[in-house]
């Protein structure tokens, strides 16, 4: 990507926002050593802002350092909460667009736990593509409805025609959006009536509650909601609804095929997101600094604190302070993630019942949605430490 061009609307000189040097290239790669942990790939982030689009992306990116394989592992469904949310969405997307007998493509599958869900709501039959997928034994009954390809999605799987086509939290990974978006809606061709569904974290979330720990390398892209508008009408898709989801982390949009290409860009929504970005970088200097004085204070008091999430958000927490001595434990619910470490700073991450034997006296909680969930079980091990969540220490404008 230029560092002087939008890679959504190739908008010139996008407006410096802040500087992230050294850190991990990917956050949820499995490592089963302590120094390969510390010692992984890193890149620099220097985030940039598109005053057109509202786009924000990495300037710095660089996608020939990035490889996903079957050790890479963010699956989130090991959770209530979360399995919750994804329930209720498949419930939604099968019911609004009558998703029965019908044939669904999932771009990034992820451990094709979605599809499974899609297709098993509707009797519908599916394909999902993912270099990371890995063969699940209770997969193996749905051959014959459900295919999975070990592989990315490119246009030399156009053959294959969905009544719904999906892809959740990849877009964000594609250095040019229309670099997948383009071919989707090639492979469309003149089935005006498929439906594209697409999930993407949610910018707004992010920069204006100052969730800075969901900065990560692997998101070259941080969409807000009119630039992934634009992103779409750009290419060839008519717009239908643009939400917020998951406690507003998420965001999705719903869009069919369009005869028009030209971008459509919200200018008010635009200005209006301009101007929490232009005291981003000061909120998040207070933001890092409050927490690294807080965290002191914990240290000098001898007590023991654990991150509990080893994903995306405990990564960045952990690297961007400089946690790689201070906290001994990253806990995580997923079992491919226990007894391995986290990358750049090295911590073992662990399961919830390592911690009956532990005793932790702070327990910060990456994703503040997770907070119930892991207080019950904190409770049903009778431990009673102190919790904070990420958004505890947020500081505002």
């Amino acid at each position: 990507m230029s560092d002087t061009a939008c890679p959504v609307c190739h908008a010139l000189s996008p407006k410096s926002l802040i500087e992230l040097l050294n850190l991990p290239i990917y956050c949820n790669l499995l490592w089963s050593e302590q120094q390969a942990a510390r010692e992984c790939p890193k890149g620099d982030i220097r985030l940039v802002f598109c005053d057109r689009c509202g786009a924000i992306t990495n300037s710095a990116f660089d996608s020939s350092l990035l490889g996903y394989s079957q050790d890479y592992e963010n699956s989130l469904h090991y959770s209530a909460r979360f399995q919750e949310y994804a329930q209720a969405l498949a419930e939604r997307l099968v019911s609004q667009h009558d998703l029965h007998g019908k044939r669904i493509v999932e771009i990034g599958c992820g451990k094709g736990d979605f599809l499974v869900t899609l297709c098993q709501l509707g009797d519908n039959s599916g394909i999902g593509f993912d270099n990371s997928y890995v063969d699940r034994p209770e997969h193996a009954e749905l051959k014959g409805k459900v295919q999975f390809v070990k592989d990315f999605y490119s246009e030399k799987y156009s053959e294959y025609k969905g009544d719904l086509i999906c892809c959740r939290q990849v877009l964000e990974h594609i250095q040019e959006p229309a670099d997948l978006l383009r071919p989707v809606r090639k492979t469309i061709g003149d089935r005006i009536n498929t439906t594209v569904f697409f999930e993407v974290p949610n910018a707004l979330y992010t920069f204006q509650n100052m969730m800075i720990w969901d900065i990560i390398y692997e998101h070259c892209t941080y969409f807000t909601p009119p630039a992934l508008k634009h992103a779409f009408t750009v290419t060839g898709y008519r717009v239908e609804r643009v939400l917020e989801e998951f406690g507003g982390q998420f965001m999705s949009i719903e869009a069919y095929p369009s005869a028009a290409s030209e971008g459509v860009i919200d200018k008010e929504a635009v200005a209006a997101l301009a101007k929490d970005i232009a005291t981003f970088e000061s909120r998040f200097k207070a933001q890092t600094q409050q927490w690294q004085a807080t965290l002191a204070d914990i240290f000098q008091q001898g007590k023991k604190v654990v991150i509990w999430g080893s994903g995306s958000k405990g990564v960045t927490f952990l690297n961007l302070l400089n946690l790689g001595e201070k906290i001994e434990y990253a806990v995580d619910i997923n079992p491919r993630k226990q007894g391995k470490y986290i990358p750049g700073t090295g911590q073992k991450i662990v399961a919830p019942e390592e911690m009956a034997d532990y005793h932790p006296d702070i327990v910060i909680v990456m994703n503040p949605l997770y907070k119930q969930e892991i207080q019950d079980m904190l409770n049903e091990m009778n431990l009673n430490p102190k919790v904070l969540t990420a958004e505890a220490l947020v500081v505002s404008g």
